[in-house]
């Protein structure tokens, strides 16, 4: 395989991963399919070298031997002498979805991997439909975990559910600005958050963007979020902690991830496409995009200089729960 069809193995590029496989699995299959497709490319044709064989005389009648100067392959570099010609590939896994949750997963192979490293420190958002079923609690807030409580849910209505996902989203948005540093007086501020890139500028808790119910059928309901900085067993949690001021319970059945930065379920390769062909394609489809967002939203222009140091610690400054309910007064059940 040339040069120029390794390069097109830099970049990003994104991937459908199923609910029950763990995203380390899920990597060393990507990378060994991409091994595969690159070692079963047709070698190049090998080096020619002289070499002078022993052979009969041409015209001598009593077959005298002679040396003749003859263009032979040159087998070193042979897949049957010296093995695969490649045996590694550099993949790296974006941010990471533990092994219950589905959904858009970014991978970086190669010079690609740096770029996941800008994608985090663009702390981009993220949106994940939540789904999650009323009238039971348990251990780890999963609909499969250990069944710690059973409660009625006759009350919920759609109106209430609205009401607190609103409060959610207005006490987060708070500590958003508290997080990105910025005076919200400046012209800069406004022309950020009219862009939409107010972002927190170091380590935080979660913070929700957006949140409200797609559907709304007791004792199932979805929740479409946008956040930052979260883990999927805190959408979990989160889940939870709705039930509770719904003055019932909640476990979550189901956390789906359907936007990571700029990539999309659209753009995501489902199982049977992760091979060389499609992910060379993905990758090239998607450079232009990557370049845009990440030049944009790692743009110089914040005030650094009012920046925690890295090792400063962010809880006790963050929403005390992760609802943040507690800044807004008591719920209206």
């Amino acid at each position: 395989m040339g040069s120029a069809g390794l390069s097109r193995l830099h970049g990003l590029f994104a991937v459908y991963k199923p609910p029950g496989l763990k995203w380390k699995h899920l990597r060393d299959t990507v990378e060994l399919q991409l091994l595969k497709g690159l070692n079963a490319r047709k070698p190049p044709a090998p080096k020619q070298r002289v070499r002078f064989l022993l052979g009969p005389m041409e015209g001598s009648e009593e077959k005298e031997l002679t040396l003749t100067a003859t263009s032979v392959p040159s087998l070193i570099n042979h897949p049957l002498v010296c093995g695969p010609a490649f045996t590694h590939l550099k993949v790296g896994v974006g941010h990471r979805l533990d092994a219950q949750a589905s959904g858009v997963l970014v991978l970086g192979v190669g010079h690609g991997c740096r770029l996941l490293t800008d994608m985090y420190n663009a702390h981009l958002t993220k949106d994940y439909t939540v789904r999650g079923l009323l009238g039971k609690a348990t251990d780890d807030f999963r609909e499969d975990g250990r069944l710690v409580e059973k409660t009625t849910y006759d009350h919920v209505t759609r109106e209430k559910l609205d009401r607190i996902l609103a409060i959610i989203q207005g006490s987060h948005q708070k500590a958003l600005v508290m997080y990105s540093n910025l005076d919200l007086k400046t012209q800069e501020a406004y022309e950020m958050a009219v862009r939409g890139l107010i972002r927190p500028m170091n380590k935080s808790p979660m913070l929700i963007t957006g949140i409200r119910c797609l559907h709304f059928a007791p004792p199932e309901f979805l929740l479409e979020v946008q956040c930052m900085h979260e883990t999927q067993k805190e959408l979990r949690k989160l889940v939870h902690e709705i039930g509770l001021e719904l003055k019932t319970t909640a476990v979550c059945s189901q956390v789906r991830r359907t936007r990571d930065g700029f990539f999309t379920l659209d753009s995501a390769l489902l199982r049977t496409q992760w091979d060389l062909t499609n992910i060379q394609d993905a990758i090239q489809a998607a450079a232009p995009q990557v370049a845009a967002e990440l030049e944009k939203s790692l743009s110089p222009g914040l005030d650094t200089k009012q920046l925690p140091s890295p090792g400063g610690s962010w809880d006790s400054q963050g929403p005390s729960s992760t609802l943040g309910l507690e800044e807004c007064g008591a719920v209206d059940g």
